[in-house]
């Protein structure tokens, strides 16, 4: 073989063949690397959600805190979502015009329609009070940035918001509360003790259940920096109570409770108990249900109903709004509708001011079903209490909601309450801020010192809400709040009339010196 036929051959046995496999096998390498990053990078951008918000792998619900606009999916809130991004974006966050964040935590993401409602009301409630904090001519600071938590549905979805807030104390957001929390339930107790345990305020909207309160027996303080602008459990059935020293319906009652039940459920029974001692009612007999089995324990407890003397009027329930809804449908086909009944429950009934799987011609049938809200429109607006609240209080709240200059919220729905009360949260939260402790040198309050003012909310310094005055004991729980009694009617929530845990309206007086 020639020199040069021996270069070639060399050249195309020896380097070539090798080089041109090692170069595929290279290029295989790099596209296989590539094609894995590019599936997670695929896989990332599926999961996020949202700035702040994603998807947990083999979740459905988007988690976390949105930084930025987001309406988590739900084309209902996008109006308010809108509004307050705008809000929040004229905000410079300048020394000389310092802004703190403050978090509105609930479940954004539910599939349930009454829980959704409660939602859309309490958020528009929230984005008032921050347009009220920013533009109410007093020109006080620090200005206030609102930005959305999703708690989520599950027993553990908390968590992922609540981490993030927890890191969002310093740095650009300078987080100072989360308001709102939701239902009181195990999940929502476990949210708030978390949040607290890191000194970060909380204010509570709807929450009423005993147990997720500080000044409990034995239990002084379980969630320091905690208020709430509802009334616990025990305080809507002592309101009950006296409503029902004043009109007495027939002189027996039977219980039907939840059991198991939740914390809202089992203080609401609790509740009840002490209701029957200091009411002009006597028990005449307990039906428990179980609540996944409950659409079948309520045919059974229809004919024990029924079953009762004459003399019973008054149904007492201890359960969640779905089970009283299935209850009330139920006792539409009863057997009896010559014996009226009336239902005496708590606030979790305002849920079915507008839901439409609610048999309303049961309402028809000489049934009542009265309530405890947490607010509502008509409470402060003909011949209201000298005190305890005011008109002029709640059309603060309704001049916010006639103003042009405000952005748009969407459709707005004031008689279950969620939105007075959203308001009203978000409202305590703000007076908490601007009156907490600034440390010298610094322009917003020490993220600690927030939950130190509630103690101080009584007398001329209380919050004059729209949905009553708040004034606050010294576990942060409102004390002798005005409990307007509603009856649920036939498309709508009918006010009956204020009532007092203390059977009387709050003064001044009682206002300085919270029990």
């Amino acid at each position: 073989m020639a020199v040069g036929g021996m270069g070639s051959w060399v050249r195309e046995h020896v380097w070539e063949i090798p080089l041109r496999r090692y170069l595929s096998l290279g290029l295989a390498v790099v596209l296989v690397a590539g094609g894995v990053f590019g599936v997670r990078t695929v896989m990332r951008e599926v999961r996020q959600c949202a700035p702040g918000v994603s998807r947990p792998a083999g979740g459905k619900e988007c988690l976390g805190v949105a930084t930025g606009p987001y309406d988590f999916g739900q084309e209902r809130f996008g109006k308010v979502v809108e509004s307050i991004r705008k809000e929040n974006d004229s905000l410079n966050g300048q020394k000389a015009d310092p802004s703190v964040t403050v978090a509105l935590m609930l479940p954004f993401t539910s599939h349930e329609t009454t829980d959704l409602n409660d939602v859309e009301h309490q958020l528009q409630g929230a984005y008032l009070a921050q347009y009220w904090a920013n533009h109410n001519g007093e020109d006080q600071s620090p200005k206030i940035r609102l930005v959305l938590a999703n708690s989520g549905t599950g027993k553990d979805t908390w968590k992922t918001a609540v981490h993030q807030l927890e890191g969002m104390t310093g740095g650009k957001d300078r987080l100072r509360a989360v308001v709102g929390i939701g239902q009181s339930t195990d999940a929502n107790e476990a949210a708030v003790r978390e949040l607290t345990e890191h000194r970060i305020a909380v204010v509570g909207s709807s929450i009423t259940a005993d147990t997720l309160a500080n000044g409990q027996p034995g239990k002084p303080n379980p969630f320091p920096g905690l208020a709430r602008v509802a009334p616990t459990n025990a305080d809507e059935a002592r309101a009950l109570a006296h409503y029902a020293q004043a009109n007495p319906n027939g002189n027996k009652a039977i219980l039907v409770y939840a059991d198991p039940g939740d914390p809202y459920t089992n203080s609401l029974k609790q509740s009840f108990g002490t209701l029957l001692k200091g009411s002009p009612y006597t028990s005449v007999l307990e039906q428990p249900f179980t609540p996944s089995e409950s659409s079948t324990d309520f045919r059974d407890i229809k004919h024990t109903v029924c079953d009762t003397p004459a003399d019973t009027h008054t149904i007492l329930f201890a359960g969640r709004h779905a089970d009283l809804q299935q209850f009330v449908n139920v006792l539409g086909g009863r057997g009896c509708k010559e014996h009226s009944f009336q239902i005496l429950t708590g606030d979790e009934a305002s849920y079915l001011t507008y839901d439409k799987d609610l048999d309303q011609e049961a309402l028809q049938q000489n049934l009542t079903v009265l309530y405890t809200s947490l607010a509502h429109p008509d409470a402060w607006v003909d011949d209201p209490p000298k005190t305890g609240g005011s008109t002029d209080d709640y059309y603060v709240l309704k001049g916010l909601l006639n103003d042009d200059k405000r952005g748009p919220i969407g459709s707005v729905a004031l008689d279950d309450g969620q939105l007075i009360i959203g308001y009203d949260a978000v409202r305590l939260a703000v007076e908490g801020i601007r009156r907490a402790v600034v440390p010298q040198g610094e322009d917003i309050p020490a993220l600690a010192s927030v939950g130190n003012v509630w103690p101080r909310v009584v007398g001329s310094l209380r919050l004059a809400g729209a949905s009553g005055w708040i004034c606050l004991d010294r576990h942060g729980n409102p004390y002798d709040k005005a409990v307007p009694i509603v009856r649920l009617t036939k498309g709508g929530a009918q006010f009956v009339r204020l009532a007092w845990p203390k059977g009387k309206a709050l003064d001044k007086s009682g206002c300085l010196k919270p029990e």
